[in-house]
């Protein structure tokens, strides 16, 4: 009990009784000594078994360290193996690769070495045949030389006497040929002089609104009831002569039910005056007033549609910087056509066309796109002003300062001019290419049966031709022959006849390619 009650007591308060007992009384000393001694071995017994315990634990910790060093020792010990494993495998695939490339050079190297031998066994060979050649040829001049002294002992004639006739005779081969060339080259300078009239004269039709009849210059107005004719018409004539008067066009209206005819040469003035004449029918109120109020009103709206046809033009062709006056011609090109071919749209075909060419031969693609897109815009310009579409096109786009390139390719892309740039011809060929391509312009479904059956009709006139069929829209002409009649050399010569007659006889756009097929078939039955 007194042991209990002395580990409950802290050391110094322990010091102080005893100190106070050893004064109370001697008696109590040595029990009170007894009991520090008891609990000093208490202490010494926790403190022992205290460090017990801390050893125990730390051998545990110890174990447990060690088990967990093997554990990660495992481990790092299997990815070493596993990298090892990798590393192994790889320098075998790279000794696998290693040895198909010896192998590679070995055989290559074995070729080569081929090579080397049949060129230098090709290389005696040609030594061989180039001793050969000149022994051959020493002996073809002798014969020669021998023939000439026996011709001219047999027809008695000297060598300048043989040779001047030779010359005579060589003269007047090469003046037929000359004479076929000329007549050749006339055939189709008088071909090209006459399409050139065409394009020259839908032009001036186009520009001037000179009072003749064409398909290209009328539109037709749909008319719901003659009542509504007569409306458009009006008193005595009095809307009518208002309407061809504010428009400047010609309103034509006949016996035709629900149609009435606008003429005109200027493209956009026909436009605005058929949609004028639109707007006045579903209006409904036709008088001289409501006449110019509504054309007014039109002529602003086609000159807003002008200027967005031009902007969206150079934006597809990817020309920027253009004046707002050169945007609102091109608009008006919109407007015109030239053989059925709208001319807006063949202007971008052209600046296209120009770029792929300047960018084949390393030129300025996007100078080639400006000088095609304004070649024709001379086109546009009204007929007050004088000169061809080029010249013209060359003066306005003068004003705007565009660029001499661009200047020289408008005027001199019909040859007008000489060209002083290489954008020039490239003008003139994808001029040339947009109005020749297939589709590109129109022709009359009658014209075009004609042209093939002309064109089938000289194939099928010579000797020995079976049948004729033109293809690819007359482009090209297949001619069958009989193989039994004609043989290789004939069917050459059919076909270079047949090309000289379609060239002397027929008018045609581009060129025309003459096939001949001679075909020999043996056929046998086996019962």
């Amino acid at each position: 009990m007194g042991l209990l009650i002395l580990s409950e007591v802290s050391t110094t308060d322990l010091f102080w009784m005893l100190g106070g007992i050893a004064v109370g009384s001697g008696a109590t000393w040595f029990v009170l000594r007894y009991l520090a001694h008891a609990y000093l071995q208490a202490k010494q017994r926790e403190a022992d078994r205290v460090l017990e315990d801390g050893r125990r634990r730390a051998s545990e910790i110890i174990r447990a360290g060690e088990v967990e060093a093997k554990a990660h020792f495992l481990k790092l010990q299997e990815e070493f193996e596993a990298q090892t494993q990798q590393t192994r495998e790889e320098l075998k695939a790279d000794e696998k690769r290693l040895e198909k490339r010896e192998d590679l050079l070995e055989r290559k190297n074995e070729t080569l070495a081929s090579k080397e031998r049949a060129i230098d066994a090709a290389e005696h060979r040609i030594r061989e045949q180039e001793k050969s050649i000149d022994a051959k040829s020493k002996q073809a001049d002798e014969l020669l030389a021998q023939q000439r002294a026996a011709l001219l002992k047999i027809t008695g004639l000297s060598h300048d006497e043989a040779r001047r006739r030779l010359f005579e005779a060589l003269e007047h081969e090469l003046e037929q040929e000359v004479a076929q060339f000329v007549d050749r080259r006339l055939t189709e300078a008088s071909e090209s002089a006459e399409q050139k009239c065409r394009e020259i004269i839908i032009t001036a039709i186009q520009r001037y609104a000179a009072g003749h009849a064409a398909d290209a210059t009328v539109s037709t107005v749909a008319v719901p009831s003659d009542d509504m004719k007569g409306r458009v018409i009006g008193r005595e004539g009095r809307n009518i002569r208002a309407f061809e008067k504010i428009t400047g066009v010609d309103v034509i209206v006949d016996d035709t039910p629900g149609v009435v005819v606008v003429s005109c040469f200027d493209p956009v003035r026909k436009e605005i005056a058929r949609l004028s004449l639109e707007k006045l029918i579903q209006d409904g109120r036709i008088h001289p007033t409501r006449i110019e109020e509504i054309f007014q009103q039109v002529q602003q709206d086609v000159e807003k549609q002008v200027m967005e046809l031009g902007r969206k033009a150079s934006m597809e062709a990817n020309v920027p910087g253009l004046n707002r006056k050169l945007i609102e011609m091109l608009g008006r090109l919109a407007y015109r056509t030239s053989y059925g071919q709208n001319v807006l749209a063949h202007s971008i075909e052209v600046a296209y066309l120009c770029q792929i060419m300047a960018d084949e031969l390393g030129l300025d693609g996007k100078l080639a796109r400006r000088c095609g897109l304004l070649h024709d815009i001379g086109k546009a310009v009204p007929h007050e002003e004088e000169g061809g579409h080029p010249a013209i096109g060359e003066r306005l786009c003068r004003k705007f300062n565009e660029r001499e390139e661009v200047l020289n390719a408008i005027a001199g892309h019909h040859g007008d001019v000489p060209a002083t740039s290489p954008y020039t011809p490239l003008v003139t060929a994808a001029d040339a290419i947009s109005a020749a391509r297939p589709g590109g312009r129109r022709e009359s479904l009658e014209r075009y049966i004609k042209r093939l059956q002309e064109l089938e009709g000289i194939a099928t006139g010579f000797p020995g031709v079976e049948q004729a069929y033109a293809i690819q829209a007359g482009r090209e002409v297949r001619v069958i022959v009989d193989a039994n009649k004609v043989d290789d050399a004939n069917a050459v010569r059919i076909a270079r006849d047949i090309a000289q007659k379609i060239e002397r006889d027929m008018t045609y756009p581009g060129e025309i390619r003459v096939t001949v097929l001679r075909e020999t078939r043996a056929v046998e039955y086996a019962r």
